[in-house]
């Protein structure tokens, strides 16, 4: 197979990391390419060094977050995996910060790998314009997509942006069964996006998108604190513990009444 010569290879994106062999981020071990930039604001965010598209270094200048590389560039990383992608049903995804910020990026990058045969997956917040997203649904075969609150002004209020594109992107995804696999993520803050009334709405609007495989409940974890304080910023939900299993239940419980529900 030529590597040698193909349509945007020195495309360049900023990178924040390549991770090897995780087996969070779609089926089998997978090669996740960590992508620079993000609109929303989370205020439970555990990458606040992806916020940004610009290379960083903490304040003390002893971490640098973030890298230049070339659509070759990164390939040439994916191909080292494929032995482990051939025995474990594997591929690469494509993660952020949120990918949308470098669609262009994000979308040659699912396009070679697709055409060399390599399973692949996204991971966004659908925060972004269709004509950006369609082309790189057409080149994924999973696709997880962060549904944080149903409540518009909720969702301003903690995301930093307003809901409406997210959920109007969703129902253009899901509102019919395609070869591609649309999973629905949920991470679970408590006292944020946990109560019974938002969990019913978000289980209401999925029942009704036959695309959509399933809900995918996470819970909130304080991962990436210690990263603020490098960047010298404050997190913002100090006080917040991780939900219990019987919590995550619970919840998995109300939207398994309107959509399958895996936590």
């Amino acid at each position: 197979m030529n590597y040698q010569n193909y349509e945007k290879m020195d495309l360049q994106g900023s990178v924040l990391r390549i991770q090897k062999s995780s087996i969070f981020d779609g089926d089998g071990l997978r090669t996740v390419v960590f992508l620079k930039g993000c609109p929303l604001r989370c205020q439970w965010c555990s990458t606040p060094e992806s916020h940004h598209k610009s290379i960083q270094t903490t304040i003390d200048g002893s971490i640098t977050y973030g890298c230049i590389m070339t659509v070759e560039e990164v390939m040439v990383e994916v191909r080292k995996d494929i032995p482990f992608y051939f025995h474990s049903g594997g591929g690469m995804t494509v993660s952020g910060g949120e990918i949308l910020t470098q669609s262009e990026f994000a979308y040659h990058l699912v396009r070679r790998a697709c055409w060399e045969g390599i399973d692949t997956c996204i991971e966004t917040s659908f925060y972004g314009d269709w004509n950006k997203i369609e082309p790189i649904l057409r080149c994924t075969n999973t696709a997880f997509v962060d549904l944080k609150l149903m409540d518009p002004e909720n969702h301003k209020k903690y995301t930093g942006v307003p809901n409406d594109i997210i959920l109007s992107n969703i129902r253009k995804a899901g509102s019919k069964r395609s070869s591609m696999k649309l999973i629905i993520r949920r991470p679970l803050i408590p006292g944020v996006n946990d109560s019974k009334k938002d969990l019913e709405l978000l289980g209401n609007f999925l029942a009704e998108l036959p695309g959509v495989d399933h809900l995918q409940l996470l819970p909130y974890h304080r991962l990436g604190t210690d990263t603020y304080r490098k960047l010298g910023l404050t997190y913002q939900l100090p006080d917040i513990e991780t939900p219990s299993k019987e919590h995550m239940e619970q919840c998995a419980c109300i939207t398994n009444k309107y959509v399958r529900t895996i936590i």
